[in-house]
């Protein structure tokens, strides 16, 4: 497999109208703030390390099961796709060498946000987004390499 500073190098966005153009990371300025870039390179940024193979670490086995446990004991609803969190073992089980490759090929799509409307206490009603359990087992799973990366460096 290729690592994540070759993928990043490949990766592009399309737009409807058929336009393609390379994803910027890089803020213009970089006043105090570490974009996701400087996180794919060894730099030393105030005696502090940022390691590389961040999409390796993210995907880990280690770390992907720790996310699915934690999305598990958050229960929660169902996305657009059906699948509730008890049947995402099974999924995972089956799909889990599939969903890894499609996100190391860049190949990977989010599915639709369902949207909910919670009714709040003076009527009005508040909009929810429910990603797709799987959706949210990645997201758990970047989530816990990228914020001890950043959280350390808040001011």
């Amino acid at each position: 497999m290729k690592n994540s500073k070759e993928i990043q190098k490949l990766q592009t966005t399309s737009y409807e109208e058929g336009w393609s153009c390379e994803i910027r990371v890089e803020p213009q300025n970089n006043m105090r703030v570490h974009s996701i870039s400087t996180a794919f390179d060894i730099r030393k940024d105030d005696g502090k390390l940022y390691e590389t193979n961040l999409l390796e670490r993210i995907l880990d086995r280690q770390n992907m099961n720790l996310a699915y446990k934690r999305v598990k004991s958050n229960k929660g609803s169902h996305g657009v796709d059906g699948m509730k969190v008890d049947e995402l073992l099974q999924y995972l089980k089956q799909n889990g060498k599939i969903l890894i490759a499609s996100i190391f090929n860049g190949t990977y799509r989010p599915k639709a946000v369902r949207r909910v409307e919670i009714p709040k206490p003076d009527g009005g009603i508040r909009l929810l987004g429910i990603p797709t359990v799987v959706d949210r087992t990645i997201q758990q799973a970047i989530s816990q390499v990228l914020t001890p990366i950043f959280e350390k460096n808040i001011f």
